[in-house]
């Protein structure tokens, strides 16, 4: 779990409704179902006009690593390669065989399959490689899916606030029906600004820092298998994976 999402999204809200409260502000002023079926809504509908579907559902999937982040155990990857290059100098690759079926990472499954099937050290990095690549677009797209949600729903809070707007000016005869409008055209500008910088551009800012960590992840395990491929010394495979370990 990560604490510091956890911990930003409180400190945000206790800020924030915090200094409304000292300001003589009330909670219920802030709460405009209006609003933010305006501004939910029309930011919603806008990202799904841009997105393709298999994207947008993955992006929420993602969504729970702003939380509940996967976990990336670099130190334990290197010391799994390591031993699978001690195996291979000791029996061989094909000694790696049995492993391949229990290894639980699909990534680096593949790439032991690779070294069992007796590929060569530049087609397993190729291969690995473009597996590698189209896992990165797909991931960094889907969290661009918050990314464009931040950048829609400032906008659409400014529809909201002239749509309030409107509704008070056609009603100026009527002082009873003021209130409600210009409550509306304030709190859905709050709505947009606050959606996209307490929560979407976060978001995804968060799920691009996590892509880019699984990414050097897997680079690592490119360079420890091809390395186990290329027969070098075991001591240098743990050596060089070290290097991407912060």
């Amino acid at each position: 779990m990560d604490i510091l999402s956890i911990a930003g999204i409180a400190l945000a809200f206790i800020a924030i409704l915090g200094g409304n409260a000292l300001e003589g502000g009330h909670l219920s002023s802030l709460l405009q179902l209006t609003a933010f079926l305006i501004v939910f809504g029309g930011t919603s509908g806008a990202v799904l006009i841009q997105t393709p579907f298999d994207i947008f559902m993955k992006s929420l999937k993602m969504a729970l690593w702003v939380i509940l982040p996967p976990k990336i155990a670099a130190a334990e990857a290197i010391q799994k390669i390591v031993g699978w290059s001690n195996i291979a100098r000791k029996e061989g690759l094909l000694g790696l065989e049995s492993l391949t079926e229990s290894e639980p990472e699909p990534f680096a499954r593949k790439g032991l399959q690779l070294l069992v099937d007796g590929s060569e050290p530049e087609a397993i990095r190729n291969i690995m490689e473009v597996e590698l690549g189209t896992r990165e677009y797909h991931d960094t797209q889907a969290a661009k899916v918050f990314e464009g949600m931040g950048g829609y729903s400032p906008t659409i809070g400014i529809i909201g606030a002239v749509m309030g707007l409107i509704h008070v000016m056609a009603n100026l005869a009527d002082p009873s029906k003021l209130g409600a409008g210009i409550a509306v055209a304030f709190v859905a500008t709050i709505y947009g600004v606050g959606l996209a910088n307490l929560f979407f551009l976060p978001m995804a800012n968060k799920l691009k820092g996590i892509v880019h960590a699984q990414t050097q992840f897997r680079e690592m395990i490119i360079e420890g298998i091809v390395s186990i491929a290329e027969g070098e010394n075991p001591r240098n495979i743990e050596t060089k994976l070290q290097g991407y370990v912060h």
